[in-house]
């Protein structure tokens, strides 16, 4: 099969929906290609937002019945959660369609660019956000492809996961939870992290060399963490956190409410958003930009102005004196980060975490009571509903009262409640003005309107 993006015209999506999906679709649209879709989401006679915002796009939306594949069908995709009986799959079969993997369509979009490409556990979507945010103050007019509506995009209506940019440069996620992190060959790679996450730190650490080998041109790494600074190439390209060993380093943080301040090289930099982690990542971005051309000031004035993306630390307000904020959090080290950046604003936390996956939390389990632990002051809680399942032949011989049991252990302040819809009510006393109140999960495509809920009935 051809590798050149520029032989096909139609192409046809499978589990459209998707974060993911709906970046690589909506992206491909702007570029003049046929695109049409179908998901399990996609329901007769049943609104669904996604949808409506595709098809606003020019993006035809078919059900999950093999309706949309046809003869002018020359590309078919799928994410990595179809399986191979799906219809569509069966009908591209039947009519010798190529399928493949949507990180084997990213690759060959990437090829077709300037690419930089962001990688690590933790952050990927945020400072590609912020980088994108920089170099289009620039006037660089640059491409995004990433996991996670930026407010800008979604301020104008769209899903806000992508964007066509007539510049050279094109920004994405390169993903390591599937392996498909070794399949990108970016001009400009950038290693924010390694964690524990879905996988051993000896296989992390393997897929992100195999990245920096097919970096082409810089790779840029966080000095700040252990691994990470295991694979740099050039510290004088690094960045990091009160690191003396990177050239763009930040010092002189300070967080006042919900505003941050820093310096990197000399220069000021001055943003809305809160934590260590997010100063990390916007030093990534500046690193970034700086080298292709980009001058600190504009970085900064640039930062001072972005708007955040959605469900990352994404404020939902302030109701009877408590701050809400929901978060993509998932992973031990998110959880922490995120538990963590909220404490200089307020007296106490009062943290609510919904796990995804048997799989995941099982493998991840002792990581996420050491890391929550050690993040918790003694007045903070940790708030836990049973784990969300998606489907599938997962064993669900796990439970996140598991977890909770595990910091209880450790003498922190944790309580289970099996069913979300419960949590309010039972956390209610713990909660008073001068609190706040975070809420963190993923993957589950009802943590929005959950986290709206919350809000309102506080």
């Amino acid at each position: 099969m051809s590798q050149n993006i520029s032989d096909f015209q139609n192409i046809f999506f499978i589990g459209i929906a998707g974060a993911g999906m709906s970046a690589l679709a909506q992206y491909l649209k702007g570029t003049g290609k046929e695109v049409s879709g179908s998901d399990r989401y996609f329901t007769p006679d049943t609104f669904n937002k996604t949808k409506e915002q595709l098809e606003a796009e020019g993006i035809h939306c078919f059900l999950q019945d093999g309706s949309g594949i046809t003869e002018k069908t020359e590309l078919v995709v799928v994410s990595t959660a179809i399986e191979n009986t799906v219809a569509e799959v069966v009908k591209a079969q039947e009519l010798s369609i190529p399928v493949i993997k949507r990180s084997e369509l990213l690759a060959m979009i990437c090829d077709s660019k300037k690419t930089i490409a962001i990688a690590g556990t933790s952050g990927k979507s945020t400072t590609a956000a912020m980088l994108f945010h920089i170099l289009a103050e620039a006037g660089l007019e640059p491409g995004i492809i990433t996991g996670a509506g930026l407010t800008s995009l979604i301020k104008k209506g769209k899903i806000g996961n992508a964007a066509v940019g007539k510049g050279e440069w094109l920004i994405i996620e390169a993903d390591e939870s599937d392996g498909s992190v070794v399949q990108y060959r970016p001009e400009i790679g950038v290693l924010l992290n390694v964690d524990k996450d879905h996988q051993e730190m000896e296989e992390l650490m393997q897929l992100f060399t195999v990245f920096k080998n097919n970096t082409k041109g810089k790779f840029i790494v966080n000095q700040s963490n252990t691994q990470a600074a295991l694979l740099s190439e050039n510290s004088e390209t690094d960045f990091g956190f009160e690191n003396k060993e990177a050239k763009y380093n930040a010092t002189d943080f300070q967080q006042k409410g919900f505003e941050l301040t820093f310096q990197v090289l000399g220069q000021t930099i001055k943003m809305n958003a809160v934590g260590r982690h997010s100063v990390e990542n916007a030093t990534a971005a500046i690193a970034v930009a700086h080298q292709i051309g980009v001058d600190l000031k504009t970085c900064a004035e640039s930062l001072s102005k972005y708007e955040g993306i959605y469900r990352r630390h994404q404020i939902l307000g302030n109701k009877n004196g408590i701050w809400v904020i929901d978060d993509y959090a998932h992973n031990p080290a998110k959880c922490a980060a995120s538990i963590k950046a909220c404490q200089p604003l307020a007296d106490k936390v009062v943290a609510w975490f919904q796990p995804h996956g048997y799989g995941p939390t099982r493998f991840l389990k002792e990581d996420f009571i050491e890391e929550i632990s050690a993040s918790l002051r003694p007045q903070d809680e940790i708030w836990m509903s049973e784990i969300f399942y998606a489907g599938g032949t997962a064993t669900k011989d796990i439970s996140a009262e598991e977890l909770i049991e595990g910091i209880k252990a450790k003498g922190k302040k944790a309580f289970f409640v099996a069913e979300r819809t419960q949590f309010l009510e039972k956390a209610r006393p713990s909660l008073s003005e001068s609190a706040i109140l975070l809420l963190m999960g993923a993957r589950d495509p009802g943590l929005e309107e959950f986290s709206k809920i919350i809000f309102e009935q506080l």
